[in-house]
This record gives C-alpha cells, structure tokens and sequence, in this order.
C-alpha cells in the first residue's frame, strides 16, 4: 500500500479536504441518507469556505494525508469543542476524520488516530478528545472503542433538512 504523509494544512490546501470529506461522506453515506438532503449538506459542510474558514481560524487544526505524490487521500480536523455535552477548556473535538476507503485498513487509521492523540491533542494541551459517530455506523464505533473512546451522550447530526442520531463519545488524552 503506498504510504501516507501527513503534514498539518495550510491555507492553500481547502480544496483538498472539501473534495475528500464529499467523496468520503457520499460513499459512506448515500446508502441511507436521503440523496437531495446529502448533497445540500456535502455542498454546505463540505464546501471550500468551510474548509478556508477552517484553516483561518487558530483554533482549528486541519491534518491532511497524501500520497509521495501528493495526492490527497485522508484528513483529520481538530476544533473547539461543540456537542451537547460537559466540556471543560482542555477538551478537543475530533470533528472530522476521513480516510478515502482504499486507504483504510493496514493501520492507517491507528496511525492517524496516534498522531492526532499522541501529538496534535498534546501539542494543544487537550485533557479530553470528544468526537460524534452516527449511530448507525458500527465499524466506526469499533474503532473509536479500541482507541480508548467511551460512550457520553447522543446528538442530533442535521443532513440538510434531515435528522440523524449520533453518539457522542469521549477519550482521555494521555
């Protein structure tokens, strides 16, 4: 498998994570999601401004995967915590991380996880990482549990006009 070269994003880079985080969530996704819904939110969460304004803000970290070549095959954005539960000014949410599914498997997402926990949480002093997972994503589940993810309360995630659950989970950054 080729490898992956992660670095954190600049702002040059939008493009690059709207693309994936859009592929990446259609292909995860459309399976049950209303399609008109799906592609208002791909074009609104997913969109470049998104991305842009991301990358603009000190707050946000943007970590992005790419191959020797680089092409852009994953990515992972670290921000403020904003879920409906109690946080504390050391916690971090995982907002997002994506791996498009030719590179998922082989420890490419233990590595990026590491890396997020290990280095990019620490290096910003995080206590706690919290992330959302749909509910109906079980393989997603397995893994945050074997990362040390706990279950901490549910969400409603809004796909357009649409509303999904999703759990709230919640790590302890060594």
């Amino acid at each position: 498998m080729t490898p992956i070269l992660w670095r954190r994003a600049e702002p040059r880079d939008a493009a690059a994570p709207s693309l994936l985080g859009g592929a990446t969530f259609l292909a995860s996704f459309a399976h049950d999601h209303p399609g008109d819904a799906l592609i208002a939110h791909v074009r609104d969460a997913h969109g470049e401004a998104y991305y842009a304004a991301a990358l603009a803000d000190p707050k946000q970290t943007l970590l992005i995967g790419e191959t020797p070549l680089g092409a852009p095959v994953g990515y992972a954005l670290l921000t403020p915590p904003d879920l409906p539960v109690e946080t504390g000014p050391d916690d971090l949410e995982l907002k997002r991380i994506y791996l498009l599914s030719g590179w998922q498997g082989g420890g490419n997402g233990a590595r990026l996880m590491a890396l997020i926990m290990d280095d990019e949480a620490r290096r910003r002093g995080a206590k706690r990482l919290l992330l959302a997972v749909y509910e109906a994503n079980e393989g997603a589940q397995r893994f945050y549990a074997r990362h040390g993810f706990t279950e901490a309360g549910e969400t409603v995630f809004m796909v357009g006009e649409v509303p999904f659950w999703d759990m709230v989970y919640i790590a302890q950054v060594d």
